[in-house]
């Protein structure tokens, strides 16, 4: 999992992967036996429970403008097909992207205060900067409802999140070009963003609804596959996964960390491996070669926390097999 594929992660305080990193990465793979496939593709295998050869699908979230000129070519060289999840409200400007203007008004900032989160922050270089952000995102990502607490401050530092927007995000004709584009393939990623769980069944279900209809009309072909925003347990749950069902989705993406090495996984629940910008190349390998999750899993037990990947109902794959034909 991918969001922003950064020439300049110093600039962009640290809010992305490097080109640097993501390069290594796809080169990683192929050095190690991995072949890179489409999410189709990697559905049709696992139908098929096809052990030949470890095989990964890359994802990008949001839609973001360098997936296309800064990731595309590398994915080129390698022949690697991905995945692009976007929400409407991304390339239609209207996308409240609060992480967007969280991230302007630290750069271009050295005083802020956060009202709503009575705090205020003194943060004059890169190091600074970077932390500050981070203590504040983090805040929002307790509680998505503060999210929108944040937009007066955007207001009054003179933000425009939906210029914002055009800045960062791809625009409805760069998607159908990349629609277009053999190894690309395009999921939802509901209308405006939003986690799910802080919504009522109805305007939840709108959300998944709306922007499947919206790239469908825009892209002239079904959109089969969908992730959720933010997409951890805070985010999501058995209501929002039954809705992604019921919305005609083939699948549904999350943020949890994990392979798909259970023949029990649930279609509707997928783990993912995020690749950030704290990422070095040898967090990627234990990302990778499962050390990290080895590491969780004794830690959890030791804790007592339970492994909650794999709690809600599986979809039979029957029903995918159908489904996929």
């Amino acid at each position: 999992m991918f969001h922003e594929i950064q020439k300049n992660c110093q600039l962009e305080l640290m809010t992305g992967t490097s080109s640097g990193l993501f390069e290594y990465s796809l080169s990683w793979l192929r050095q190690e036996g991995w072949e890179i496939v489409s999410l189709e593709a990697c559905l049709e295998r696992l139908i098929r429970d096809d052990p030949s050869r470890r095989y990964a699908v890359l994802t990008f979230d949001d839609g973001y403008r360098d997936n296309a000129l800064t990731a595309l070519p590398v994915l080129e060289r390698c022949n690697a097909p991905f995945m692009v999840y976007v929400p409407t409200g991304a390339p239609t400007r209207t996308l409240q992207a609060w992480w967007l203007g969280l991230r302007e008004l630290f750069r271009s900032q050295d005083d802020i205060s956060i009202d709503a989160m009575s705090a205020r922050f003194h943060c004059p270089d890169f190091r600074t900067k970077v932390s500050a952000l981070t203590k504040v995102t983090r805040w929002v990502h307790e509680d998505y409802s503060r999210a929108a607490t944040l937009f007066p401050t955007f207001v009054k530092a003179g933000l425009s999140l939906s210029a914002l927007n055009d800045l960062y995000f791809l625009d409805e004709d760069e998607i159908l070009a990349l629609a277009r584009h053999p190894l690309a393939s395009i999921g939802g990623h509901t209308t405006s963003h939003v986690a799910l769980t802080t919504l009522d069944i109805s305007a939840a279900r709108a959300e998944m609804i709306d922007n499947r209809s919206y790239l469908e009309n825009l892209l002239q072909r079904p959109i089969r596959h969908f992730a959720y925003p933010y997409g951890n347990f805070r985010a999501f749950g058995p209501r929002e996964q039954y809705l992604a069902s019921e919305a005609g989705f083939l699948t549904a993406a999350t943020t949890l960390h994990g392979h798909l090495s259970n023949p029990q996984f649930n279609y509707f629940a997928l783990p993912r491996v995020y690749v950030g910008s704290s990422d070095t190349k040898i967090s990627f390998q234990s990302k990778m070669n499962g050390l990290q999750r080895a590491f969780e899993m004794a830690l959890w037990k030791t804790i007592g926390r339970p492994d909650r990947r794999n709690q809600f109902a599986v979809v039979p794959k029957g029903d995918l097999g159908s489904r996929l034909n």
